[in-house]
């Protein structure tokens, strides 16, 4: 039985892609602050909305700048994984604060169906046209970044991008209560922006609470990638005990592969890691190879040797 380690060494992002990521989280948390005063003073529910949306793009933004700075601080004796996790615990608590504000809101909204309020338009109209503007220029900057496919910021521009369909609607309600004085164009609008936020803040919690209890990532079949690894490499006869969890962005795993003892136990590992980085971009391995000890010795099976594989370190059982 063998056990092996390998962790390659990951590529730190970029300063300038931290600088991105710090503006557009200045310009987006900055005029979420103007939305909020301007949908108390305007008397615009769907400015508020907007600004949960833009809140949304924030904790994006912020997480994916907390990551950026966590992957460069060195694990420790305690924090074996390093800091990464923490994103993911902030995550988790946004997303929950995020529905919390959206379904009040929503009810607000609901409550205005029935005692209508004054709104403002022109100042509603003001405020929006400049939300619209903050969006396109934080997706501009974060944009630029996606030359270096960097994932942080590609995701994080997403987010931007899908801000923008928050200050489009709340432009065309500012329209509508201008021109006809519709109020309700302004809780209708809430309530469809309060969707979008309740959208992103349930994938947000679903993907945090997956990562906080070390589920497999959404987006790896285990039992597909057991096959493939078998297929691919004939050495492998069997893969079992996989375990894989998350630390930040990165996959970490640990499995257990049954192979035909190799001539060169280096040369199969190095394959092993090679398929694991190339085809699912596990860089972080904890690979453990067991095999017959008859046949590491070299022995026929007629010569006695014991057949069987060796205990299970974890159960005690011959595997």
């Amino acid at each position: 039985m063998a056990h092996s380690h390998s962790h390659t060494a990951s590529h730190l992002p970029e300063d300038k892609n931290a600088r991105r990521l710090l503006f557009a989280f200045c310009v987006t948390a900055g005029f979420m602050l103007v939305e909020v005063v301007g949908g108390i003073l305007s008397g615009s529910l769907a400015l508020l909305a907007d600004a949960g949306h833009m809140l949304t793009d924030a904790a994006a933004l912020l997480f994916a700048l907390m990551a950026v700075q966590f992957s460069r601080r060195p694990p420790t004796i305690r924090h074996t994984f390093g800091w990464l996790r923490l994103t993911t615990l902030a995550a988790f608590v946004n997303a929950i604060a995020l529905v919390v504000i959206t379904l009040l809101i929503v009810w607000e909204a609901i409550q205005r169906f029935y005692t209508p309020r004054p709104v403002a338009g022109g100042m509603m109209m003001t405020i929006a046209v400049a939300g619209l503007l903050a969006n396109v220029f934080a997706f501009w900057l974060l944009h630029r970044g996606n030359e270096e496919k960097n994932l942080n910021v590609r995701a994080a521009a997403l987010h931007v991008m899908g801000d923008l369909l928050g200050s489009v609607g709340a432009i065309f309600a500012a329209l509508i209560i201008i021109w006809t004085g519709w109020t309700p164009a302004d809780p209708i609008l809430s309530i469809l922006v309060s969707i979008l936020v309740l959208r992103s803040a349930w994938r947000l919690l679903k993907d945090s609470v997956n990562e906080l209890l070390e589920g497999a990532p959404v987006s790896l079949d285990i039992a597909a990638l057991r096959r493939h690894l078998s297929r691919d490499i004939p050495e492998v006869r069997n893969v079992h005990h996989v375990h894989v969890w998350m630390i930040g962005e990165k996959p970490v795993m640990t499995l257990h592969v049954q192979v035909i003892p190799p001539h060169d136990h280096d040369a199969l590992l190095a394959r092993i890691q090679h398929f694991l980085i190339h085809h699912y971009q596990i860089e972080h391995a904890t690979i453990q190879m067991e095999y017959q000890p008859w046949q590491r010795a070299g022995l026929p099976p007629e010569s006695g040797a014991i057949r069987p594989f060796a205990p299970s370190p974890l159960t005690g059982k011959r595997v």
